[in-house]
């Protein structure tokens, strides 16, 4: 019997051929495993309310319904507003925060830099130990000002010490020659990191900016801290979203307290819903991303 060949036009054995076939079968069942969660969630945000109570919930719903959403939906309005607070302090902070951290991470993967060490030092510190929830509360309100302001949901979660870290083990693996070569030439560090760290660190800063997107897609803390109930046109997505939940379970609670029948807010559903409604967009991103988040993952985890 002939042997494949390969792209090189090496001959393939019958071994790596089976090798080959159990790999996708495996990676197929991994992948529908996977898969199998979101399923599940999307197929109860379509479920009516005491479908769930009775079978809990299924991969296939015992009756549709599209209540749950009808009831995110009722206020088109304030959820278009959340979520353009939600892109906006995405967007604003993915971008600042991204800036900032490669510029820190350059400053400390430098070589010339001579306290390198000691400053990754503080960094790392800060990371470990923390003044507490109170006095940081205090610092933000107090001294920083940042109560009811837009700021409030962008400066408290900026910098992540990790992904500085992440940055500046991938820079570090950045020939030396080049740097040296580019001082020869008479360009300065703003230049060098604008012209060479920033291109061929690619990989590493799609990884950590999708990274920090997804910290502020998903933060809602900072909106409970900052803001007051007066301002919900200042609200992101997570958090109006969760207010909307809360509310509903209160109304379900207060009528089973009262002796009457449950309310018609399908609370349960509405979970599942959120989750769609919220997750949707990152999910439609994250195949765009995720070359540049294998790889940016796997070179940071080894170099350094």
């Amino acid at each position: 019997m002939a042997k494949r060949k390969s792209r090189g036009g090496k001959p393939v054995g019958r071994d790596r051929i089976l090798f080959n076939i159990l790999s996708y079968i495996i990676l197929t069942v991994l992948s529908a495993a996977c898969l199998l969660p979101f399923l599940l969630v999307l197929s109860g945000s379509v479920s009516e309310q005491y479908a769930i109570q009775l079978h809990g919930y299924r991969l296939i719903p015992e009756t549709f319904s599209f209540d749950a959403y009808k009831m995110l939906f009722r206020i088109p309005e304030e959820l278009l507003q959340a979520y353009g607070v939600t892109i906006f302090v995405t967007l604003a902070g993915t971008l600042l925060g991204l800036w900032l951290t490669s510029m820190a991470a350059y400053v400390l993967a430098s070589r010339d830099f001579r306290y390198r060490y000691q400053v990754s030092f503080f960094f790392y510190f800060t990371s470990v130990f923390g003044g507490g929830l109170v006095p940081w509360y205090i610092f933000n309100t107090k001294y920083l000002r940042f109560h009811n302001s837009i700021i409030a949901l962008i400066l408290p979660i900026l910098i992540n010490v990790t992904y500085l870290l992440i940055l500046k083990s991938y820079m570090m693996g950045i020939p030396e020659a080049l740097y040296e070569s580019a001082k020869l030439d008479g360009a300065g560090d703003m230049r060098i990191y604008w012209n060479i760290a920033l291109p061929l660190s690619k990989a590493g800063l799609a990884t950590v900016g999708l990274f920090i997107a997804l910290n502020y897609w998903n933060d809602w803390y900072n909106a409970m801290l900052f803001l007051d109930e007066g301002r919900r046109d200042m609200y992101p997505l997570q958090y109006f979203l969760n207010n909307i939940l809360t509310k509903a379970q209160a109304m379900n609670a207060a009528a089973a307290r009262s002796g009457i029948p449950a309310s018609d807010v399908p609370s349960e559903p509405m979970k599942l819903a959120m989750t769609v409604v919220a997750t949707g967009p990152i999910i439609l991103l994250y195949p765009f991303l995720q070359k540049y988040f294998v790889k940016g993952v796997t070179i940071g985890a080894v170099k350094g």
